[in-house]
């Protein structure tokens, strides 16, 4: 880590805030003094992430560090560390990091390139089929990148970019209207939503499945195809939506696009067949997919059920003994590792947060306060969601802003009388949907916007509109196909 990773003042600020909860805001009744510590350092780490005073892996470290000198989750100071270190045995946190490495091969291998080019080669005519042609590559490939930047930023923006250069198309010769404004926006805007259909999909989407299955009491435990199925009927319709309505929104100046197809054959005829790397990153995919899903389960019954972070492993075992991916390759995946960490000590600090009363008493005081406006649960839900989701104006990280709310809201509106999983699947579908809204929403927005092919000003219009579009889509699309399937 050089000098120029640590930003004093947020640092600063993060420290004040904790020492301003710790020792000057008086403990609420009905808090314990250590749940309201916890709370000070679970802040202050937050407010760290939120002005990037330090890679969040370095403030995770230091998190970690605290909640084990401390000692607010335990008396003993061996419990305290154990406490502290809890984090790393969460499987779901080994998922996510494992997926990572996997989809390392996508870009090693090509795969990834090649599947975005095959699109444009079908559906490329048009403008809006290139539009359609993009959102179909992330689809397919989201699954297995849990990075939503990777896949949005680091394998789809260059094909779109690309795309756009062909045509004569870039910011520094004013040219962008021509077709790399339409094709930015639809590149950004797909990558929320491919991010809030799988939950391997980005990073934070374990974490969600955590804090549902600890406010229910493990009652409610949303498994790979669970959460798949549920994301599907509504996930497809947003898609859909996307590249008509920034279309009608901001339409480009080319509409017609026949060299597109001719531009994408040429690049694959450029890659040849496909390399024995890519058979294999195929068949691993489909492993992959077959198993999270639980088909064999579902054919040869219960003894079939396969954990889902055991076949992450198996996945990346593969890519190993094929040759694939090499060890190297592993330890390389900077990204993986990194997420590992800063995961861990979020996970841990939610958790106790959970487990010392603090996320009951929040909640509490936030359904008090909407069950005082006097609607029913459905209104009561809408208004707790937009809150929920809106407040990421605020945030440049979902990580960040799930850690720090989504157990809250979700415990409110449980007591508000929604039905549970219906809740937590439009909170979580809320949780990666936010990211439309700025351009530092996620990772994948400053690359995006950095292109320079769209205004701030369009970028927020655009995301403001699609805000409404995707929350509508699966408050009532979702609700009603979660009904369908028994959900609620």
């Amino acid at each position: 880590m050089k000098a120029s990773d640590i930003r004093t003042i947020p640092g600063l600020i993060s420290i004040f805030i904790t020492l301003l909860i710790w020792f000057v805001v008086p403990v609420p009744d009905g808090v314990s003094a250590n749940a309201w510590h916890l709370l000070a350092l679970f802040v202050g780490t937050v407010v760290a992430i939120i002005g990037k005073a330090m890679p969040i892996g370095a403030l995770a470290i230091l998190a970690i560090t605290l909640v084990a000198l401390t000692g607010v989750t335990s008396d003993s100071p061996a419990g305290a560390i154990k406490d502290a270190l809890s984090g790393f045995s969460n499987s779901l946190i080994w998922l996510i990091g494992i997926a990572i490495v996997i989809s390392r091969g996508l870009a090693k291998t090509g795969l990834g390139n090649r599947i975005g080019y095959y699109f444009i080669s079908l559906f490329g005519k048009k403008t809006i089929g290139i539009g359609y042609a993009l959102a179909i590559s992330e689809l397919v490939i989201a699954p297995v990148t849990p990075s939503n930047t990777a896949r949005g930023g680091g394998i789809i923006h260059p094909i779109m970019k690309s795309i756009a250069t062909s045509f004569g198309s870039s910011p520094e010769e004013g040219t962008s209207r021509k077709i790399g404004h339409y094709l930015a926006l639809v590149n950004y805007h797909i990558n929320p939503i491919t991010s809030a259909m799988f939950i391997t999909a980005t990073a934070p989407n374990p974490l969600i499945v955590k804090l549902i299955s600890d406010a229910t009491g493990a009652n409610i435990s949303i498994t790979w195809g669970t959460w798949a199925l549920a994301a599907l009927l509504p996930g497809l319709v947003c898609i859909a939506l996307v590249p008509l309505v920034v279309y009608v929104i901001y339409p480009p100046e080319i509409k017609s696009t026949p060299d597109a197809r001719t531009y994408a054959k040429s690049k694959l005829a450029e890659m040849g067949p496909m390399s024995y790397g890519e058979k294999v990153m195929v068949a691993v995919f489909a492993l992959l997919l077959i198993l999270w899903a639980g088909i064999p389960a579902m054919l040869f019954g219960a003894d079939y059920v396969v954990n889902t972070t055991a076949v992450a492993f198996l996945g990346l075992s593969v890519l190993l003994v094929t040759g694939v991916l090499s060890w190297d390759d592993v330890l390389k995946e900077k990204s993986a590792w990194d997420t590992v960490v800063w995961f861990s000590a979020l996970v841990m600090m939610a958790t106790f947060l959970n487990k010392l009363g603090l996320v009951q008493w929040f909640s509490t005081v936030v359904e008090s306060n909407i069950e005082h406006l006097g609607f029913d649960w459905a209104i009561s839900v809408v208004i707790l969601v937009a809150i929920y989701f809106y407040v990421h104006y605020f945030f440049a990280s979902t990580t960040a802003h799930i850690t720090a709310m989504f157990a809250a809201f979700y415990a409110a509106g449980l007591a508000l009388g929604a039905p549970p999983l219906y809740l937590g699947l439009l909170l979580a579908g809320a949780s990666s949907l936010m990211m439309s809204l700025t351009h530092y929403a996620t990772g994948t927005s400053p690359i995006i916007f950095g292109s320079g092919y769209v205004s701030m000003e369009d970028w927020w219009i655009m995301g403001f509109i699609m805000s409404v579009v995707n929350l509508a889509v699966w408050g009532v699309v979702g609700g009603l196909w979660w009904k369908v399937l028994g959900y609620w």
